[in-house]
C-alpha cells in the first residue's frame, strides 16, 4: 500500500476527501481534510433522481480542486467512492465520464450494502469495543445500518431515507406526519433485536452531537467516542423540530445544516422509538474511514491485529524517539502496580491506561523537552484519538501530565471530574507513574533492580547505586496516607 493515500467520498449532501500518510504497517494518521457542501442531489428527488445541471457543476468543480490538493501532498494512491445520489441516478454515467476523461479520476459507486458495511468497518476499528451496538449512518440520500458486536459486523442493510431526499419530498411540503410514516415503512426492513448502543454516523448527528457537547460545557472537545445522556439527546431533538431557524442557530445547529437538521432529527426520534436503547456513542468515522480501512486491512479480514491500537502506534512512530525506554518504563509501572493496587486501593481495570500512559510519556520531548509534560499532554490528548474512551483519554493524558511532578492540580481535576476516576485512584496512579520516571532516571540499556513489596514496604534491589533514582524519588509529591515506604538495598 502507498505510504500516502487520498479518499474521495461524494455523498449527495457533501463531498469530503482526506490525504492519510501512513506511519508504519497500520499507523497512520491525516495529512490534510477538505469537504465542500455540493448538495449534489438538489431538486433530483423531485425529478425522478436525474442529477440536475448546476449541482453535478458545483461537484466537478470541487473534485477538480480535490485533484489538485492531492497532487500537491504527492499521494499515490486515491480511492473515490460514490454513494446513494449517484447510485439513485439514471444519468450518473454523464458524470462518471466526465470527470474521468477530464479529471483522470475514477469513481466507483457503492451499493447500498458495502456502503453500510463501510462504515461499519470505520466504527469497529476505531471507537471503543462495543457489544450488540447498531450503527446508523444518516446522509442526505439514504440511511445505513450495520450490526457490529464485540468487532465483528453483522447485518448490513441501506434504506432509502435521506435528509436531503425527505427535506425534497415531505419538510418543503410541510408534510410531517407524511415524512412519519414513511421512516416508519422504511424502518419495517430492520428485523433484529434491540441493540444496546447506537453509533450515530453521519452529519446530522454529530451536528446534535455537537451542539449539546457545546451547551453543556463538556471539558473534552472531542466529538469522536462522544456519549451524549439519552434523554437530553432525545429531548434536543424534539426542540429542533419545533424550532425556527433563529431558535436552532440558538441550540448551536450551524448555518450549512439548517435546513436539513428537522430530516435528520426525525430520522434519529423514529430509529429511537422502533428501537429501546438507552446508550448512544458518536462516531468521527464513517465511509471514508472506512475504504481507507478497507484497503490498508485488505490481507488481516478487515481489522486491526489483536491488542493493536493504530493511534498509539502513530504516537510512538513519530514522537518516541528511545523506544526501550518507553517499554521499560511501561514494564516498571505495570510492575508497580501488579505489586501495590490493592493496597492502594485502585481498580485492576486501570492497569491498562497507566500501562499507555507509561509507554506515550516522552512523546511530548519531540515537540520541545522542557516543556515536556505539558507536551505530551495535549499530543495524548488530541492524538490518542481511535480506540478509547473519553474517560481513557483523559485519564491517560492526566497521568503523563503529572509524571515526574505534583500530583494531579485541584484545578485539573474539578474541569474533569465527570470523566476521571476518584481522587484517591487518580492521586495512586500518578503518584506510580512518576516513581517508575524516577526509578529509571539513569536510563540503563536494561533494568537493574528488583521490585518486592510486603507490609507498605517497596523494597529495591540492586547491584548499582541508583543514585539518580533516589534523588527523584525525595522529590516526589507523597501520597497523603503514606501506604508506600521506599527501602533500597545494594546486592
Amino acid at each position: 500500500m502507498s505510504k500516502r493515500v487520498a479518499v474521495i467520498d461524494i455523498g449527495s449532501n457533501s463531498v469530503r476527501m482526506v490525504v492519510y500518510e501512513k506511519s508504519s504497517r497500520f499507523a497512520f494518521h491525516i495529512l490534510h481534510e477538505a469537504k465542500s457542501r455540493v448538495r449534489l442531489s438538489q431538486n433530483a428527488y423531485q425529478n425522478s433522481g436525474i442529477l440536475q445541471e448546476i449541482p453535478m457543476q458545483r461537484a466537478f468543480d470541487v473534485l477538480e480542486n480535490f485533484s489538485s490538493i492531492i497532487s500537491s501532498f504527492k499521494a499515490r494512491k486515491v480511492l473515490c467512492v460514490a454513494t446513494s445520489a449517484l447510485r439513485d441516478a439514471p444519468n450518473k454515467k454523464d458524470f462518471i465520464n466526465r470527470v474521468k476523461n477530464s479529471l483522470d479520476l475514477q469513481i466507483k459507486v457503492i451499493d447500498g450494502q458495502r456502503e453500510a458495511y463501510l462504515g461499519a468497518i470505520a466504527c469497529a476499528n476505531l471507537l471503543p469495543n462495543l457489544k450488540n451496538a447498531l450503527s446508523v449512518d444518516i446522509g442526505g440520500g439514504s440511511t445505513e445500518f450495520s450490526l457490529i458486536d464485540n468487532k465483528e459486523i453483522g447485518l448490513n442493510i441501506s434504506l432509502n431515507l435521506g435528509t436531503v431526499r425527505l427535506k425534497e419530498l415531505f419538510f418543503d411540503n410541510n408534510d410531517i406526519d407524511g415524512a412519519k410514516k414513511y421512516i416508519d415503512e422504511q424502518l419495517t426492513q430492520l428485523d433484529i433485536t434491540d441493540p444496546e448502543t447506537i453509533i450515530g454516523i453521519g452529519g446530522s448527528f454529530r451536528a446534535i452531537s455537537n451542539a449539546i457537547l457545546n451547551n453543556d460545557n463538556y471539558p473534552l472537545q472531542k466529538l469522536h467516542a462522544y456519549e451524549p445522556n439519552y434523554d437530553e439527546f432525545t429531548q434536543f431533538l424534539k426542540k429542533i423540530l419545533v424550532s425556527d431557524e433563529d431558535e436552532l442557530k440558538k441550540l448551536g445547529i450551524k448555518n450549512n445544516r439548517l435546513d436539513i437538521i428537522k430530516p435528520g432529527a426525525l430520522i434519529l426520534l423514529r430509529v429511537f422509538k422502533k428501537f429501546k436503547v438507552k446508550n448512544l456513542i458518536t462516531s468521527g468515522v464513517g465511509v471514508r474511514e472506512g475504504v481507507f480501512l478497507a484497503d490498508l486491512l485488505r490481507t488481516s479480514r478487515d481489522r486491526f491485529p489483536p491488542n493493536y491500537n493504530t493511534s498509539m502506534r502513530y504516537i510512538l512512530d513519530s514522537h518516541v524517539d528511545n523506544i526501550t525506554y518507553a517499554n521499560q518504563l511501561c514494564k516498571v509501572a505495570k510492575e508497580l502496580f501488579d505489586l501495590t493496587h490493592q493496597t492502594l486501593g485502585i481498580d485492576k481495570k486501570h492497569r491498562y491506561e497507566l500501562a499507555i500512559a507509561a509507554k506515550l510519556y516522552i512523546s511530548g520531548s519531540s515537540i520541545h523537552y522542557y516543556s515536556l509534560n505539558r507536551h505530551s499532554y495535549y499530543l495524548i490528548e488530541d492524538a490518542l484519538e481511535f480506540g478509547f474512551t473519553h474517560k481513557e483519554i483523559i485519564l491517560i493524558a492526566t497521568l503523563a501530565r503529572y509524571a515526574k511532578r505534583k500530583l494531579p492540580s485541584s484545578e485539573h481535576v474539578d474541569k474533569f471530574r465527570d470523566l476521571l476516576p476518584e481522587i484517591k485512584q487518580l492521586n495512586a496512579l500518578s503518584y506510580l507513574l512518576s516513581l517508575s520516571v524516577a526509578l529509571l532516571s539513569h536510563q540503563p540499556r536494561n533494568i537493574d533492580f528488583t521490585l518486592s513489596f510486603e507490609e507498605s514496604e517497596l523494597k529495591i534491589e540492586s547491584k548499582n547505586s541508583l543514585y539518580l533514582a533516589k534523588e527523584s524519588i525525595e522529590k516526589l509529591e507523597i501520597l497523603k496516607n503514606n501506604a508506600i515506604n521506599i527501602s533500597f538495598y545494594n546486592i
